[in-house]
């Protein structure tokens, strides 16, 4: 059996390294860094680009292979437990023939969702000119607009010599959050982490 993530973010080709490199760690922290459980990741550029890869995967894939897609839900979602339909409203994806929920995880509402969820660890990464008092609150994370997420975390470390910004400082910070921190908190994490354990 093997194990595939599709991975949306990251255009460059220095950025998908980043991009793989910052999710492996993420997902290693989950205890799957050992052996043959960690899954091969591909960053795929826009999310388009990587739901096409996922079709294409899906159509080739052998029995027993797990398939899956790692995207923002852009928007809040209804049912985290019923991501294809929430992809079909929202840009129109028709479920492929074979694949089943387990196989979207989704980043609700965005990346930078699970970001701002892990206070310790922007504290650690940012030093003290942090403004997290510029955050948005920890509680009801998933139910914000990507947009607001982003802007607020941008404006919380625009002091910082290393403020936030997408590609290669965003891809840093995510290998270092913390899973714990992110599953308390967010749903839709805390759903990736379970389907990962069941299928890896």
């Amino acid at each position: 059996m093997s194990a595939h993530l599709y991975i949306e973010g990251a255009e460059s080709k220095e950025d998908q390294v980043r991009c793989r490199e910052g999710f492996r760690k993420l997902i290693g922290k989950l205890g799957f860094a050992s052996g043959k459980r960690m899954p091969r990741l591909s960053a795929c550029g826009g999310r388009n680009s990587a739901f096409d890869d996922f079709k294409t995967a899906q159509a080739q894939g052998k029995p027993g292979d797990y398939i899956a897609l790692l995207v923002d839900s852009e928007d809040p979602v209804t049912n985290v437990e019923k991501p294809w339909n929430h992809l079909k409203v929202r840009d129109n994806w028709d479920q492929p023939a074979g694949a089943v929920d387990d196989q979207v995880l989704l980043m609700t509402t965005c990346m930078e969702t699970w970001i701002v969820a892990d206070r310790e660890t922007l504290r650690r990464h940012y030093g003290q000119k942090l403004q997290e008092t510029a955050l948005p609150p920890t509680n009801h994370l998933e139910i914000r607009g990507r947009a607001d997420v982003h802007s607020k975390l941008e404006h919380a470390t625009r002091g910082c010599s290393n403020a936030y910004k997408k590609g290669k400082r965003s891809f840093l910070v995510v290998g270092e959050l913390n899973p714990s921190a992110l599953e308390s908190l967010l749903p839709s994490f805390a759903r990736v982490k379970k389907i990962l354990e069941a299928k890896l």
